[in-house]
């Protein structure tokens, strides 16, 4: 048993030494975007890490999406990288609950310039349902306990091929713990980002992988052609 637990510090230590030099490369960042970044560290606001951005720019270029859903604006940082970095002109619909944070954000998308951003204010559970169309790439950050709440209505919207990128899913690691690991008042977390990661790895109509990507990501397609994903 000590074994194993000094392999696992160790593999954990090698992780932690790669994320810090994966982030240290920094992918590219406007002026304005590390401003408005600087910021929101400093207040303690949850934004992407340099290393998800980086992802995110990838994606946008090899999906050059038309449509794009955010499900948690906070301030807007990056719904804003998404707007900057979109290859060619999209709309970009994203959604926010809490009032303090959709009116900076608001602020932040008029300073921008932004006016391709939508932003809906209200429980992402209400508002999904109501919207039409699909989107060519969804990016959920929300609250890491609603992500499983909703899966169903973000498929939905899904066009075949289209890209889901679902943020922090490893908790700091905690979600590869026992739940008994983990403090009493995060094991209700515990339990739907589990479940959320068997949903959507197991659902027929996606193609999923986890990625080691800042606090943990998963990268799940629409797939083509059937549930198979083969040719019809």
């Amino acid at each position: 048993m000590t074994d194993f637990i000094d392999k696992l510090a160790a593999q954990r230590e090698i992780g932690e030494r790669i994320s810090v030099f994966a982030e240290s490369l920094h992918a590219e960042e406007s002026p304005e975007l590390r401003i408005l970044e600087r910021k929101a560290l400093e207040e303690g606001i949850p934004i992407i890490r340099p290393h998800t951005r980086g992802l995110i720019q990838c994606l946008l270029e090899m999906l050059a999406p038309r449509r794009i859903l955010e499900i948690g604006t906070a301030v807007g940082y990056s719904a804003l990288v998404m707007h900057t970095y979109a290859p060619v002109p999209c709309e970009i619909v994203t959604i926010e609950r809490d009032e303090e944070r959709a009116a900076e954000a608001e602020r932040n998308f008029e300073a921008f310039g932004a006016k391709e951003i939508t932003l809906l204010k209200g429980d992402a559970a209400q508002i999904l349902p109501q919207l039409e169309g699909t989107f060519d790439f969804i990016f959920m950050d929300a609250a890491k306990g609603q992500y499983i709440r909703f899966l169903p209505e973000v498929i939905r919207l899904m066009r075949p091929g289209a890209v889901l990128l679902s943020d922090n899913v490893l908790k700091e690691g905690e979600i590869l713990a026992s739940k008994f690991a983990v403090t009493r008042r995060n094991r209700t977390i515990h339990k739907r980002m589990r479940e959320y990661l068997k949903a959507i790895s197991d659902e027929p109509r996606l193609r999923t992988v986890l990625l080691e990507t800042g606090d943990g990501a998963a990268l799940s397609v629409r797939r083509r052609g059937g549930e198979s994903g083969g040719r019809p």
